[in-house]
């Protein structure tokens, strides 16, 4: 016993002595000495990784061979043969100290270790945020970090209190081995699509079980690639918690950005036999009016369907089975009754409806035909009588000739088919949008239609200018000029508008809001026609201008064409349209002339034209 413990202590003793020599060169400032004191191999010595150094010569070979971690940890080493899609030996692979370090190697239950949960995302992300590497080997997320970090698991893991949520290995380790780690391509990868929902069940076990239960997790076990697994519904790396209105599973978005997606595909409804139209037929519904509204207490679709364990509605076990529908709807609705709990919540229009029910649909639908059907007669009759009053009065006004109507008719035509195509990008998919331009080519015809338009438009303003130099365009032009007059009798406007009190305005040929009107058109037109010619030619304009400046004309052109369309709908529609001395329209739009009477009350200081229209 005592030649044993002789032996070790020499032994001991030798080793010490080793470390001695090799930190007098290697550990000036004292940084490896003191981070191998505090890890997991502090028992080790120098020697016993660095094998090829000759202490009893104090030297060593001046290149030495890489450390040979697999020397004790031989399953590791036989376990990590590939990372990803990268073959251990490709020089980009990781290797033993790029994820675990050096000297100061710590157990992954210590918090100081760079393989502790809370630190993986840094270990990890050395790699994984390097755009170099990410373009190199073409990695599907290049955000994967920074949008972990966000998620719930990323929040759990980063203080280290909750050392036991989900952390980078946990979900990329196959068979349990963070050393073993395989492309989602791979059958035995943790992130095959067959396998996630295991890998999530790791932790999430009653969910899991559930999920395997249901029918999405009975088709994906069946070998089916189009059902859907925890990531489809949860997301990946930026999984939020329900109550989070990010996220796609919260209840005022899971119809629309969790569910529809496959419920609302021509392809999988198909495929899989599943009717049609669900994901409207659920928005038309109280339920589903009151979600899009962000009611999160009213019914979504796990609401009745269940959550993981969706089954189909023939199955005994559905929560939507008829004789189950009681129970489903009695989570909100209690003591609801049994023919009321078998009410269509959804469907296609009409259906589970009884004949009776169907006839009053019909009873109602001509009842409406009919009525607001003569209501629209009446109307048309009525509005043709007073067109006809305004068309036809015994004294006219010439207000335009017909070279300004054309001009006027010309600027109206373009001004609005520009605004429908225009907006129709912006508004690309919405309903209107889908009508006038939903049609195979119709996109490519929008945007012709857009230029052709804004050319009709620019030729209308050059003809215009050219009018101006006419003797009625100068004519024109001389009454359009701003005057100081113009302040005075809008403030004049005001205040007779708002305390009743002075006089009504007395307007000569143009009064300020139709002058208004004219030079906030030559200030829209200039700068629409700018912008417009320079996003045209975006890619000319591009090489010559940097992209910022792109950007805020694109900015301007849109903004801008808000500006003039809700100018013309307020301002000028008011004025020609639905003022009440100009209702149902002034006429001059049409035909040039306006009646003497309504010229009268807006333009009564235009004496001369008012006894010159009065003598004829």
């Amino acid at each position: 016993m005592r030649k044993y413990l002789f032996f070790a202590l020499l032994l001991y003793s030798f080793n010490a002595a080793a470390d001695e020599t090799c930190l007098k060169c290697h550990d000036n400032g004292k940084s490896i000495e003191q981070a191998h004191s505090h890890s997991i191999h502090k028992d080790m010595d120098c020697t016993d990784c660095h094998t090829e150094a000759v202490l009893e010569e104090g030297e060593h070979p001046e290149k030495m061979a890489a450390v040979a971690c697999g020397d004790c940890h031989d399953d590791a080493v036989e376990t990590y043969t590939e990372h990803g899609r990268g073959k251990v030996g490709d020089a980009d692979v990781p290797k033993c100290k790029d994820c675990h370090g050096t000297h100061g190697i710590l157990p992954h239950t210590d918090p100081e270790s760079k393989v502790h949960p809370k630190n993986m995302t840094v270990t990890c992300g050395k790699c994984h945020q390097n755009s170099k590497l990410i373009k190199k080997h073409n990695l599907w997320f290049s955000d994967a970090v920074e949008t972990y970090l966000k998620s719930v698991h990323g929040h759990a893991t980063k203080d280290g209190k909750k050392p036991e949520a989900a952390a980078c290995n946990d979900c990329h380790s196959a068979g349990n081995s963070a050393h073993r780690i395989l492309s989602p391509g791979d059958s035995a990868s943790s992130i095959n699509h067959f396998n996630i929902p295991d890998t999530c069940g790791k932790c999430h076990k009653k969910e899991a079980k559930a999920y395997w239960k249901g029918i999405h997790g009975k088709l994906t076990a069946r070998g089916e690639t189009d059902t859907p697994i925890c990531t489809d519904c949860h997301g990946e790396h930026g999984i939020l918690s329900p109550d989070d209105n990010r996220s796609p599973v919260n209840a005022a978005r899971l119809a629309e950005a969790t569910c529809s997606p496959c419920h609302e595909s021509a392809r999988l409804n198909e495929k899989f036999n599943i009717p049609t139209g669900r994901l409207r037929s659920f928005v038309d519904t109280y339920h589903g009016l009151k979600s899009k509204a962000g009611d999160l207490t009213v019914a979504n679709c796990a609401s009745c369907h269940g959550y993981h364990d969706i089954l189909p509605q023939s199955d005994p076990e559905s929560s939507i089975h008829p004789s189950n529908l009681k129970k489903t709807c009695s989570k909100c609705h209690n003591n609801i009754h049994e023919a009321m709990a078998q009410t269509t919540v959804h469907g296609a229009p009409g259906e589970g409806r009884t004949p009776i029910a169907n006839l009053v649909k019909n009873i109602y639908f001509a009842l409406i035909f009919a009525v607001i059907g003569s209501m629209i007669v009446y109307i048309v009759i009525d509005l043709r009588k007073l067109l006809a009053d305004h068309f036809n009065a015994k004294h006219q006004v010439v207000r335009m000739s017909r070279w300004a109507v054309l001009q006027h008719s010309l600027l109206m035509l373009s001004f609005t088919v520009l605004c429908v195509t225009g907006f129709a990008l912006r508004f690309s998919g919405s309903w209107w949008e889908d009508i006038l331009f939903g049609w195979e080519g119709g996109a490519p015809m929008r945007g012709l239609i857009h230029r052709g338009s804004a050319m009709v438009f620019v030729f209308t303003v050059i003809v215009h200018v050219g009018y101006l130099f006419t003797a009625e365009g100068r004519s024109f032009m001389k009454g359009m000029l701003p005057r100081w007059m113009d302040v005075t009798q809008a403030l004049q406007m005001v205040k007779y508008n708002v305390t009743g009190k002075g006089e009504h305005p007395r307007f000569g040929r143009f009064s300020y809001v139709e002058k208004a009107e004219y030079w906030a058109l030559v200030w829209g037109t200039a700068i629409m026609s700018m912008t417009g010619f320079f996003l045209m030619l975006d890619n000319v304009a591009a090489s010559m201008f940097p992209k910022g400046l792109l950007d805020v004309l694109l900015i301007i052109h849109y903004y801008e064409a808000w500006l003039a369309l809700l100018a013309i709908v307020v301002w000028h529609l008011y004025s020609a349209v639905f003022r009440p001395s100009a209702y149902p329209m002034n006429p001059a739009w049409i035909t040039g002339k306006m009646p003497l009477k309504m010229y009268k009350e807006e333009h009564p200081a235009d004496e001369e034209t008012i006894k010159s229209t009065t003598e004829k």
